[in-house]
């Protein structure tokens, strides 16, 4: 019976997993609607997307073990409730940007929370599936899916209905609280003999094989470019050219971020059939293909092209997709099995920086045009190439 019980309650952790994706990727095209409506400078807006980021990184790191520890549905459940509060501060935020930075940082710490315990609590509650790895496919898609949808919806949204930073927010905040009321029937896959130690997470973490030369010199190397090609697609591209899309930039940057993360949830199955045993062929791929989304970005710019947006968001979008996956190939046949969450959890950590770029961006766009900006990306983009190339043979396990 309670296995029959887990495999009908999947349904409900997947849309926890949506609900934090939509969460997460709401702000970017209400971060166009601050800058072309309330004028507010570039900087802040830059800096209330990357306080996102200081919270996911505690809330990826402590989520597993609080969930080991008090439960998944406790831990997802609460969560949830985070998200959905901050949610309504963004929406009652108005001119306080104080409050939006608060909303950022709590969505941060919500999402990273949800998608550590969430994804466990799914792959244990799909541990029944006929299909081998069913768990960690539904856990991508819904994750990928609220990426998306939460973009495209909050752009619409914003884009032909009034209040266009409060209904988007309080959409999302209202699609949080329904999907808490759906787990709470849904089985707990927790132990509950005894309450577990944070010692094994801690020693979980010493095993991790990021001191592995071939770590250090081939997939850290890469490992900004995951979410630095996402953000100039998504957060970068689109309020550089607003004003070739008049009255639609709020929709326009919606539509940027669905297209750019449906293509790198779409290529990811690519980047298993690129991964070779005896080098770093698919990580190669990748930043290739990230490198030439970044030139094409930069004529988009330099020649106040619309159009030329989405092409490099299909290139950004499919480099995305294939650095993060081949990131965690590399993983896989470095760590020991017992190590691999652990290792996954700190690699994902070191793809996170790239969300930095869109701040650094603005904070150097004084000193040099953002064309030359984004061709000295995809210079250092080719740096790091240079050096996963060379080390691509080497150190193999």
């Amino acid at each position: 019976m309670p296995a029959d019980r887990a495999a009908r309650g999947w349904l409900p952790v997947a849309a926890a997993l949506f609900a934090a994706g939509w969460g997460a990727n709401q702000f970017t095209p209400l971060a166009v609607v601050y800058r072309t409506q309330e004028h507010w400078p570039s900087v802040p807006v830059a800096a209330m997307f990357t306080t996102y980021l200081l919270g996911l990184l505690p809330g990826l790191l402590l989520g597993g073990p609080f969930a080991d520890r008090l439960g998944r549905r406790r831990v997802v459940r609460l969560a949830l409730v985070l998200s959905a509060a901050a949610s309504a501060l963004l929406a009652a935020a108005g001119m306080s940007q104080n409050a939006v930075y608060v909303s950022r940082l709590a969505t941060g710490v919500a999402a990273g929370v949800i998608l550590t315990a969430g994804t466990t609590w799914l792959e244990e509650l799909s541990s029944g599936a006929k299909r081998p790895g069913a768990g960690a496919r539904r856990a991508t898609y819904a994750t990928g899916g609220g990426f998306a949808a939460g973009a495209l919806t909050a752009g619409v949204l914003a884009e032909w209905l009034p209040r266009p930073m409060v209904l988007p927010c309080l959409a999302h905040s209202l699609l949080a609280l329904l999907v808490l009321g759906s787990t709470t029937a849904v089985p707990e896959t927790a132990s509950r003999s005894a309450v577990v130690p944070w010692a094994p997470h801690i020693a979980r973490l010493r095993r991790a094989a990021v001191t592995h030369p071939r770590f250090v010199r081939v997939v850290l190397p890469a490992s900004p470019a995951v979410f630095c090609a996402a953000t100039v697609a998504y957060v970068v591209l689109p309020s550089l050219v607003a004003d070739r899309v008049p009255g639609y930039a709020p929709v326009f940057s919606g539509l940027v971020t669905a297209l750019t993360l449906a293509v790198g949830t779409a290529v990811q199955p690519l980047a298993v059939r690129l991964h070779h045993a005896h080098s770093a062929r698919a990580t190669i791929v990748s930043m290739v293909t990230v490198i030439g989304g970044l030139l094409v970005g930069a004529c988009a710019v330099y020649g106040d092209s619309a159009g030329l947006v989405p092409a490099a968001a299909v290139l950004l979008g499919a480099g995305y997709g294939l650095t993060l996956a081949s990131g965690l190939l590399e993983i896989e046949r470095l760590a020991t099995p017992k190590a691999v969450p652990s290792t996954a959890i700190l690699y994902q950590g070191a793809t996170y920086s790239g969300f930095l770029t869109p701040l650094l961006l603005a904070v150097t766009a004084g000193a040099a045009p953002y064309p030359a900006l984004l061709a000295a990306l995809a210079a250092v983009g080719l740096l790091c190439l240079v050096i996963t190339a060379w080390f691509s043979r080497r150190s193999l396990p």
